[in-house]
C-alpha cells in the first residue's frame, strides 16, 4: 500500500455521524429514497463485505451498532474503487463520505462518494465473525471478543452505564465523590490477604488496599459528611465464579446515619441501577427469576443459621459449633469462635436469592462496626445476599476510639496466631477517632456481582473487561488462539 502511495495508518478521520444515530435519524425515509442534501462522515470496522462487480455493499461497526454502506465505481472513480477492492478487507477501519438512503428492502444505509483506510488489519478475523469460544482465550484477548461479538461490546457498555447512574443517584443525594490511596503502609477495612509490595524510596514495604474503608473515615474527621467512592480493590485470594483478585468496590459513608438508613438506601440505589439497565425489577440469572421489587426482606443472622443448621451462635458453645461444622464437613484450620460461625454461615448463604438483608452480626466478626443498641452480644451490621453472594456490607460505624482500639487488639491477636487475613493495628485511624467521627453509617458494594446478575453473567471474570489469567508464554497463546480460529 505504501508502494503505491497509500498510508495504511493516518492520523485522524473527522466523524460526525456514528451507526446507532444515522438509522434512528434517518429510520422515517421511504424504500428506496435518498437524502442527498445530507453529509455523512462516519468510521468504523468492516464486519461485512459483498461484492456485486462494479459495486460493493459492506458493514461498519463501531461502538452503537452496525451501518450498511454502498460504493460504486461511478460514485468514486476507477482508480479509488480499484484501491477498494483491492485494499479494503473484514477487520480493517474505513472512513466514508456519504449521503443516507434506503434500501428497496428497507435497510438505512450510506451511499459513498469518498473513503479511506484508516487503519489496516493485518491479523485473521475469527471465522464468521462468530468470535473466539473458549473462556480463557477470551480472558487473555479481550480485544477480540469485543470486536466480533456485539453482545460483549454491549456488556461493557453497560459496565459503564452501571457507573454512571450510581454517580447520578448519589448526586441527587449531596453525595460527593472521593478518593484514598491505593498503597499503605498498613491494611485494613476488611478481613483478608494483602498484595505485598515494595517502595524503593522509602526502602520499605507497603501494601495494595484491601478497602476503601479506613482512610474515608478520616475525610469524615475532616468535616465531610456524605462521601463515596469507587475504586479498584486488591485481595491476595483465590479466584472463583464470585471472587477476582482486583475488583470494583465502591464505599459510601453517611454522617448522622445508621445502618437502618443504609439499609434503605441500598435497596433504592440497587433497585434504580437495575431498573434502568434492564428496564424492570425482575431478572433472570441463570435460569432463576430475582425479584428486586420493594422492600426486600430482612433476616437476623442468628436466626438463620439456627433454622437452617439447628445452632445458636450467640449462645451455644465452640464444641457445638464445631460439631455442626464437622457433620457438613466444614471444619475449619483455626478453631477461633470468629472462623467457626464465619464457616457455618458459608454453609446457610446460598439458600438465599431474592435481595436480603442479613442483619445483627456478632460482635467477633465485626471488628469496625457499633455494638447493637439493644443487644450487647452483636452489631448493628447487615450484609446484603442476593442470588447466595455477598453484594454489600454495612455498619453503624464504630466511632469509639476506644472500643476500636480493643477491636484492633484482638484482630492483632489473630494475625499473631496466624491469621492472614485479619486486620493491622493502624495507630493512625484511632488518633483520627480521637479527634472525633460523627456518627455515621456506612457501606460497601461490590458492583462486579450486580453487574453480574443484570448481564446474566455465571462468572465475575465475564464483566470484568481484563481480568487476571494464568501467564503462559506468547508462543502458546498464540498456538491456543490459532487452533481455536481454525475449528
Amino acid at each position: 500500500m505504501r508502494e503505491e502511495g497509500i498510508e495504511p495508518y493516518p492520523y485522524r478521520f473527522e466523524k460526525t455521524h456514528w451507526a446507532g444515530d444515522i438509522k434512528n435519524e434517518f429510520s422515517t425515509l421511504e424504500n428506496s429514497q435518498t437524502k442527498e442534501d445530507v453529509v455523512i462522515r462516519t468510521a468504523g470496522r468492516v464486519v461485512a463485505l459483498r461484492s456485486h462487480g462494479k459495486s460493493f455493499f459492506f458493514v461498519l461497526r463501531d461502538d452503537t451498532g452496525r451501518i450498511q454502506a454502498y460504493i460504486r465505481l461511478d460514485s468514486v472513480g476507477k482508480d479509488n474503487f480499484e484501491i477498494f477492492k483491492k485494499y479494503v478487507n473484514m477487520g480493517d477501519f474505513v472512513g466514508i463520505i456519504g449521503f443516507p438512503f434506503k434500501t428497496h428492502t428497507g435497510e438505512v444505509s450510506v451511499f459513498v462518494k469518498s473513503f479511506e483506510i484508516l487503519s489496516k488489519s493485518i491479523r485473521t478475523m475469527p471465522e464468521k465473525w462468530h468470535g473466539l469460544k473458549d473462556k480463557e482465550i477470551i480472558y487473555r484477548q479481550r480485544y477480540v471478543e469485543m470486536l466480533s461479538s456485539d453482545e460483549a461490546l454491549n456488556r461493557f457498555k453497560m459496565r459503564s452505564e452501571l457507573f454512571r447512574l450510581i454517580r447520578e443517584f448519589l448526586a441527587q443525594r449531596r453525595f460527593i465523590e472521593v478518593d484514598t490511596p491505593i498503597l499503605l503502609h498498613l491494611t485494613g477495612g476488611a478481613s483478608a490477604r494483602p498484595f505485598e509490595t515494595r517502595i524503593n524510596v522509602f526502602e520499605s514495604q507497603m501494601f495494595l488496599r484491601i478497602a476503601e474503608e479506613l482512610f474515608l473515615k478520616r475525610y469524615l474527621v475532616g468535616g465531610f459528611e456524605r462521601i463515596f467512592e469507587i475504586g479498584k480493590n486488591f485481595r491476595n485470594e483465590g479466584i472463583s465464579y464470585k471472587h477476582h483478585p482486583e475488583f470494583t468496590m465502591m464505599e459510601l459513608y453517611w454522617a448522622y446515619a445508621d445502618y437502618n438508613d443504609i439499609m434503605d438506601i441500598t435497596e433504592a440505589m440497587i433497585n434504580y441501577v437495575v431498573e434502568n439497565l434492564t428496564g424492570s425489577t425482575k431478572i433472570n440469572y441463570q435460569g432463576k427469576e430475582i425479584d428486586f421489587s420493594r422492600p426486600w426482606r430482612r433476616v437476623k443472622m442468628s436466626d438463620f443459621i439456627q433454622d437452617n443448621l439447628g445452632v445458636n451462635i450467640l449462645e451455644d458453645s465452640d464444641e457445638k459449633l464445631i460439631e455442626v461444622l464437622k457433620k457438613h464437613g466444614s471444619e475449619p484450620d483455626m478453631k477461633e469462635r470468629g472462623h467457626l460461625i464465619e464457616k457455618l454461615w458459608d454453609l446457610v448463604e446460598d439458600k438465599l436469592v431474592n435481595p436480603t438483608f442479613v442483619t445483627e452480626h456478632p460482635v467477633i466478626i465485626s471488628p469496625l462496626s457499633k455494638v447493637h443498641r439493644s443487644d450487647p452480644r452483636v452489631t448493628e451490621r447487615f450484609e446484603l445476599i442476593i442470588s447466595s453472594m455477598e453484594m454489600a456490607n454495612a455498619f453503624s460505624e464504630l466511632n469509639d476510639p476506644i472500643e476500636q482500639y480493643r477491636r484492633f487488639l484482638h484482630q492483632a491477636g489473630l494475625r499473631e496466631a496466624g491469621d492472614e487475613e485479619a486486620q493491622m493495628m493502624d495507630d493512625d485511624f484511632l488518633r483520627a477517632l480521637e479527634y472525633g467521627m460523627p456518627p455515621t453509617g456506612g457501606l460497601g458494594i461490590g458492583w462486579d456481582r450486580i453487574l453480574m446478575l443484570v448481564t446474566d453473567s455465571p462468572t465475575i471474570r465475564d464483566i470484568i473487561p481484563f481480568p487476571l489469567v494464568k501467564p503462559i508464554s506468547f508462543e502458546e497463546e498464540e498456538m491456543q488462539s490459532e487452533e481455536e480460529l481454525q475449528e
